[in-house]
């Protein structure tokens, strides 16, 4: 079943630009990520696909549902996190948390709770006493406390520190073992390699391409290290080229044999060849579009 399916998805805010064309398919169960730099789209194709702004142009489903004809009687399976998050200052964080359970006629006392405890959230305290990090934390709970079927969310860890990104993906990781269908924007790459099953890049509105992590990690280039030498012969298919001392590092897409010959004249005290990681592969789809 398709949770999220997209077609020719359009928002056109005049001269600024939305996103264009967008089709986008998410399966059931999967964890998807949602790639690109700030101002690429992400947010605008979230808060189009779930109703909050109106498209100029295309459709969306979720759950196999019009979101713009079935938007209230889909939002109640949706767990949403905007990436900056808005509360009544002068309320307490129980509160704030109550209310959100409450406006979805839901008792998440329980889960509310243990959410708390996980991330560290003094609940007593008012919104307005909280740091940044703090406000995501609340966030996370109003979004997830009654466990929906899908969670789309807008940059989530900007604002946390390293051990509660941890903890809130292994929150995540459990949702979605348990059945829910996890949608996320982000720019931090390392993230979405280490949690995600599919992804798709976004660029200047318009998507690059979509495909699972493995797959869009098979760009026919492959990362080459050099110990022992600064003096590279020429080389083709070659960029990325980085030389500090005597260590020599660049991407290769030429054919194997061309390369292993042009070691083998090389006097090197260690060689590495490694598949990119997904920072390359997205430079590398970027760079692909630009030509």
């Amino acid at each position: 079943m398709n949770v999220i399916k997209t077609y020719a998805l359009t928002k056109n805010y005049g001269k600024s630009r939305g996103i264009i064309d967008i089709d986008l398919t998410v399966e059931e169960g999967d964890f998807f990520g949602f790639i690109g730099p700030n101002g690429a789209g992400k947010s605008t194709t979230i808060r189009t696909l779930l109703g909050l702004i109106s498209p100029t142009g295309g459709r969306a489903e979720l759950f196999g549902k019009d979101i713009f004809k079935q938007k209230e009687e889909i939002l109640k399976f949706i767990g949403y996190m905007p990436s900056e998050a808005a509360f009544y200052h002068n309320m307490k964080v129980k509160d704030v948390i109550k209310l959100s359970a409450e406006i979805r006629c839901m008792d998440c006392r329980d889960e509310a709770k243990l959410l708390c405890d996980r991330l560290e959230i003094d609940t007593e305290k008012k919104i307005r006493e909280l740091s940044l990090g703090n406000r995501k934390k609340v966030s996370v709970v109003c979004a997830l406390q009654h466990k929906p079927k899908l969670c789309i969310l807008d940059e989530p860890t900007s604002g946390l520190d390293p051990l509660m990104q941890r903890e809130f993906y292994s929150i995540l990781e459990e949702l979605n073992k348990a059945g829910t269908t996890i949608f996320l924007s982000s720019h931090v790459l390392s993230e979405i390699q280490r949690y995600c099953k599919h992804a798709a890049v976004i660029r200047e509105g318009r998507l690059l391409i979509s495909d699972s992590i493995e797959n869009l990690g098979h760009t026919k280039a492959k990362r080459v290290q050099l110990r022992g030498t600064d003096n590279l012969p020429s080389l083709e298919n070659v960029r990325d080229l980085k030389i500090n001392g005597d260590t020599i590092s660049f991407l290769y897409s030429g054919k194997p044999d061309i390369l292993l010959k042009m070691l083998a004249s090389l006097h090197l005290s260690d060689v590495n060849i490694s598949e990119p990681d997904l920072e390359e592969v997205f430079m590398h789809y970027y760079e692909k579009e630009e030509k």
